[in-house]
């Protein structure tokens, strides 16, 4: 959503000269903004200095514009949705806030069609989805979405029209559109369009997930591995099995370990999610869990690779080496050495993930609010599957 804010500047009214603003009192007009903890609260508040300004110059210079920010966890209702007026009922009094952002890292979905915020424009509150802004500029574009979602509630609040023009709001390359929401609470959305936005959503919450964080999280994984990546080094047979591999085969068993591992973690540890009353956000949420496990993975894999590449360097004398392979060594034959190693100690880590408490897993491979969700559609699916049983 990067024009938005162009659009927005082009219908504002002209600036005034200095010494005619000087002459009116300008009301104060506060934004608040409700972040769920995280990435969300982080990126608002480095936002914040300088958003008065940027409101000024946008929306309307006819305003002085009060920034402020709270964190805490966005309330869910029992459909897993955000009760935008139930917020705004509430926070309004609690903080005098005039308009309301709420900025959460929760995916949403208008059926297959992802959202990147929601709007109520009569009671001056909205909602913003970080997963839907993607991955590469982050701040760039959620920066550029605060602008557009203020400038609709401002426009609604100072009794001007607010700029709901049924087209796109986006770029070429980013389109964003507005959709109608079935949500009686809910007048208008702002959803990617296309098969673009449904990457761009999918990219967005696997780096919500941070998948880097497995590799500290599943310490009993790790030893695991690295007891059986060591013995790879110590072993004489290993090294003449890895000599006789060619890179192709090395490449193959790599790619099955990581894969072993990855299904390993999610079968043992039931994060596939069914597909329910919604085959495509099951889609949706297995590819992200999939997605962010190879990547978590991997990272781990090439943790492990730069270990016993290290450990055999140290540890093998390169002549000794030589005699018991019977020809010169050099780099390559000790980096062949640690890649059948590295996947020898994955697949032990798959094994070893089982000693891994269920909560470590979640929180190795999601973020909060996704473990959040998680947990309450299990909830939900095992009180229907009690109900079940019990008729």
């Amino acid at each position: 959503m990067t024009e938005t804010g162009k659009d927005r500047h082009d219908t504002s009214p002209p600036c005034e000269t200095p010494d005619a603003k000087a002459d009116e009192d300008f009301p104060t007009v506060i934004v608040g903004f409700l972040c769920d903890p995280g990435l969300p609260s982080e990126k608002v508040r480095s936002l914040a200095d300088g958003l008065a300004s940027e409101l000024s110059a946008h929306v309307s210079d006819r305003v002085s514009w009060e920034v402020r920010v709270e964190t805490g966890p966005l309330r869910l209702d029992d459909d897993g949705r955000v009760p935008l007026v139930h917020l705004a009922q509430e926070l309004r009094p609690r903080y005098g806030w005039d308009l309301i952002v709420c900025v959460t890292d929760l995916p949403r979905q208008l059926s297959t069609t992802p959202v990147v915020a929601d709007i109520s424009v009569c009671h001056g509150i909205a909602l913003a989805s970080l997963p839907a802004l993607g991955v590469g500029g982050l701040s760039r574009r959620l920066r550029d979405t605060v602008l557009y979602l203020v400038g609709e509630l401002g426009h609604g609040l100072l009794g001007g029209k607010a700029g709901r023009e049924r087209h796109r709001a986006g770029g070429k390359w980013t389109p964003v559109t507005w959709v109608d929401n079935p949500d009686d609470e809910i007048e208008v959305s702002l959803a990617l369009v296309g098969w673009r936005g449904r990457l761009r959503l999918l990219a967005g919450m696997v780096r919500d997930n941070k998948p880097w964080r497995l590799v500290p999280e599943l310490s009993t994984a790790l030893a695991a591995g690295f007891a059986a990546a060591a013995f790879g080094i110590f072993y004489s047979s290993i090294w003449s099995l890895a000599d006789a591999l060619s890179t192709g085969r090395l490449f193959l068993i790599s790619m099955l370990a990581v894969a072993a591992m990855v299904a390993w973690l999610i079968l043992y540890n039931r994060l596939w999610e069914r597909s329910g009353t919604s085959r495509t956000k099951a889609v949706l949420y297995n590819s992200a869990s999939l997605l962010s496990l190879t990547i978590g993975v991997t990272s781990a894999y090439l943790v492990l690779f730069a270990v016993t590449f290290a450990g055999a360097f140290t540890v093998i004398e390169s002549g000794y080496l030589a005699r018991s392979l019977g020809h010169p060594v050099d780099v390559g034959d000790y980096l062949t050495l640690s890649w059948l190693a590295s996947s020898m100690g994955t697949f032990a880590g798959a094994l070893g993930s089982s000693l891994e408490s269920e909560e470590a897993v979640y929180r190795a491979a999601y973020s909060k609010r996704e473990r959040e969700r998680r947990r309450r559609s299990r909830e939900l699916r095992e009180a229907e599957e009690a109900r079940r049983d019990e008729t």
